[in-house]
């Protein structure tokens, strides 16, 4: 029997649908994890940032430490994802390891992140190409269109099989690592930059020292007094990360997925992690570290960070071609958290806990297998977001973007930080699986990443003024935590209800998984 008369099979026999099963291997999946966290982006974005008002020249050690403490919490979501295959993920794991009620508000939080990041990579997106066009084309046309343009593509992409995703995420993530990759070789092969190979920028100890002292301009020739927190040098590395951990979404998806998934989980997390590391590092070695420091006081010069080396090396069609990669890789990091949120989306109503949701929201495609509908419903809310934006006149980066990022990041890091410790009572509390826990993968290890998640929503707190810049002053930054916290109580107070009045429905909560890995323990 084939995997898809499996599926319409397993459908029939347990009125659950299921996604299209052996679709996409281990690269696809790696391709759909590593695009959100959309390096080029991150990399041009957040280390100018991280560079100017954080650490300094020593921002590559903050990307160091983000490396360590994801890559030990990607051990224990590894350990978990090889037993439980839920298109949910972290719904799916926290109501395996932290019980139902739990379960049921990460999963709303985590909706509600994927749903607004999406929103938020449009913004952008749309920035970015209107810039880029008006710039080279001379196609002035406002925002809103290339946004709207997008939210279609999105759409109709992921309406067909996951595989067409992979391959168009592909194309876009090759392209941006071997532009990056391009920068770093150059500027290694031509010996380092004009102030030294900065070596102290990889000694992770100095991740948490702050920017203190002057610098010399490098085109102005004045001096600087310059001044940063550690906190915001880390933050923005660890921001860099939001979205590595949709490798286990795709379980039901691809092929051998006890295999596949942590595998390409740890991967996603160390790969990402050295590549940011070289990358930024290279970046100021290329510019010079006082240099960079200089240059990042400015949004406007920021760019030259990256900017500068690569034209001095690679050349001017070089610079075009990464100004073009920010508007696809942004473009690229939308379309892959569309995917995350469709899958949310159609996971938690396929469990149909609201009673017809079973058949719309949790309907997967009879032919291509994707979560048509849910994806149709993503665009829907992300299209009412976008337009609320535009109509009231905010911008599309500083507001549309910044907002929706710092309302997702919330979310998602809180429940990170449940994923991991639902690790620890998963393996060691409950004790299921003895022969996969291990005093240090499923113990020590979640144990000090969720402890280094709280670290970062501590820090996000801190700092959460200073990243939304001068959008903090906006209604929708000052509801951000409200909307966190209703979204989640809410989770919590439906599970809490089910458990009371709907036993039948409470059952089912984050327990649709693979068949040969199901497991019905109770709460």
């Amino acid at each position: 029997m084939s995997a898809e008369e499996t599926r319409i099979a397993s459908e029939a026999e347990t009125g659950v649908q299921r996604l299209k099963p052996n679709a996409v291997g281990l690269l696809g999946v790696m391709f759909m994890a590593v695009a959100t966290a959309a390096p080029i982006t991150a990399m041009v974005g957040n280390v100018p940032i991280a560079i100017g008002f954080g650490s300094g020249a020593n921002a590559p050690a903050g990307y160091l430490v983000a490396t360590i403490v994801l890559g030990l919490f990607a051990l224990g979501y590894s350990a978990m994802a090889k037993h439980i295959t839920s298109t949910g993920a972290f719904y799916g794991f926290i109501s395996h390891g932290l019980g139902r009620v739990v379960g049921m508000g990460a999963g709303a939080l985590t909706t509600l992140a994927y749903v607004v990041f999406e929103a938020a990579l449009v913004g952008i997106f749309a920035f970015f190409a209107s810039s880029f066009f008006a710039t080279h084309t001379a196609l002035d046309i406002s925002w809103i269109w290339y946004a709207l343009a997008m939210l279609a593509v999105n759409a109709v992409l992921t309406y067909f099989d996951i595989n067409l995703t992979a391959v168009v995420l592909g194309v876009f993530l090759v392209t941006e690592i071997v532009m990056l990759g391009a920068m770093t070789v150059s500027i290694l092969a031509s010996g380092g930059g004009p102030q030294g190979w900065s070596l102290g920028s990889l000694n992770p100890l100095n991740a948490f020292h702050g920017l203190s002292g002057t610098v010399t301009h490098p085109d102005t020739g004045a001096t600087l007094a310059v001044a940063g927190t550690a906190g915001i040098g880390l933050f923005f590395a660890f921001w860099s990360w939001v979205g590595f951990e949709s490798t286990a979404m795709y379980g039901e998806e691809s092929r051998n997925p006890k295999k596949i998934i942590p595998l390409a989980t740890m991967l996603s997390v160390l790969g990402i992690g050295g590549f940011y590391v070289i990358v930024s590092w290279s970046a100021i070695v290329g510019t010079g570290p006082d240099n960079a420091v200089a240059l990042a006081q400015d949004g406007s010069t920021a760019g030259q960070i990256f900017f500068g080396p690569v034209e001095q090396h690679l050349g001017h069609w070089a610079v075009v071609l990464f100004e073009f990669l920010l508007m696809s890789g942004s473009y690229a990091c939308g379309m892959a958290f569309h995917n995350c949120a469709s899958r949310y989306i159609y996971a938690i109503g396929r469990e149909d806990l609201i009673p017809g949701f079973g058949r719309t929201l949790g309907a997967a495609h009879p032919r291509h297998g994707s979560p048509y509908l849910a994806g149709f419903a993503q665009t829907t809310v992300a299209t009412l977001i976008v337009l609320a934006f535009y109509v009231t006149d905010r911008d599309p980066y500083a507001q549309l973007y910044a907002l929706m990022a710092i309302l997702g990041t919330t979310a998602i890091l809180i429940v990170q930080a449940l994923a991991a410790f639902s690790c620890i009572a998963y393996f060691h509390v409950q004790g299921k699986h003895p022969e996969t826990a291990h005093w240090f993968r499923t113990f020590t290890a979640p144990l000090v990443g969720g402890v280094g998640m709280i670290y970062v929503i501590w820090l996000l707190v801190q700092n959460a003024g200073f990243a939304a810049g001068a959008a903090a002053s906006d209604v929708v930054f000052k509801l951000s935590p409200w909307i966190v916290a209703v979204v989640g109580l809410a989770g919590l107070g439906f599970a809490l209800w089910a458990k009371r009045f709907a036993p039948e429905r409470y059952d089912t909560i984050g327990r649709i998984v693979l068949e040969d890995t199901q497991e019905r323990a109770d709460d």
